[in-house]
């Protein structure tokens, strides 16, 4: 289902652009108010990150936007209660994001069934290898969800092909080692990796980690299929406020 979506849009655009928020950060009003400026800004599909106490892939960014959201309180049946709001108000594709204790805590069947119910299309749950996710690999093709799993440039070609093999939508592609936020170094060793990835599989690429301004979009038309801008607008808020954040989407020349 999110695959079919996705080489539609791909059909009109070169490349698609994916956003990140934290939910809950500042406010859940203000997540609210995030996402729908961002989905009128053209945003083509979203990651909503559930948070939660060591997001090991993020950054110093968004790892604050998930302390400060979790010491507001947050829950998870208020991240579903917003999930629910906004796929039954937007015509983009929603994900979770989140770490595998969340699930596995609220019962990954029982996770993904709600995720079905209320419109999502899919998780990316970074700290889940295949190998010990059976669980919530059967609950996501049970619920006809997409579970995406993440290469890397360090990921070996065989061990690429095998998270392939589980994957379903889109693959993550994460530009560098490390986690969010730092700076990222666009080069020709990423045409490289990127020809091992399309070489790895036949889904749609998306390309995160660094991708923060229009230059970072340009270099990856032709490469990818999705760029993804996570902790940049969280930045902007953080800078800025909540306001600027159309602005910035409708600056960008997908």
């Amino acid at each position: 289902m999110l695959e079919s979506y996705l080489l539609k849009k791909l059909q009109k655009k070169k490349i698609l652009l994916m956003t990140h928020i934290v939910l809950g950060y500042p406010s859940f009003e203000d997540s609210f108010r995030i996402i729908e400026t961002m989905v009128n800004a053209g945003v083509d599909l979203m990651e909503l990150q559930i948070p939660f106490s060591e997001p090991v892939a993020d950054g110093p960014v968004i790892l604050r936007a998930n302390q400060k959201s979790l010491a507001g309180g947050v829950t998870v049946k208020q991240c579903f209660d917003l999930a629910e709001r906004v796929a039954g108000s937007f015509d983009i594709p929603f994900l979770f994001m989140s770490y595998y204790n969340i699930l596995f805590k609220y019962g990954a069947d029982r996770f993904a069934k709600k995720m079905s119910e209320i419109g999502l299309y899919g998780a990316i749950v970074p700290d889940l290898p295949p190998e010990e996710g059976g669980v919530y690999l059967k609950a996501m093709q049970k619920n006809q969800l997409a579970p995406i799993f993440i290469f890397s440039p360090t990921t070996p070609d065989e061990r690429l092909k095998y998270l392939d093999s589980f994957g379903d939508g889109f693959v993550y592609c994460v530009a560098r080692k490390g986690v969010t936020g730092a700076d990222t170094n666009f080069s020709k060793d990423l045409n490289s990796y990127l020809a091992r990835c399309r070489k790895a599989t036949k889904l749609p690429l998306a390309l995160g980690f660094g991708v923060k301004e229009q230059k970072d979009i340009d270099f990856l038309k032709g490469k990818v299929d999705i760029a993804v801008i996570g902790s940049e607008t969280i930045r902007l808020i953080d800078d800025k406020g909540v306001g600027v954040v159309g602005e910035f989407i409708k600056s960008l020349k997908i």
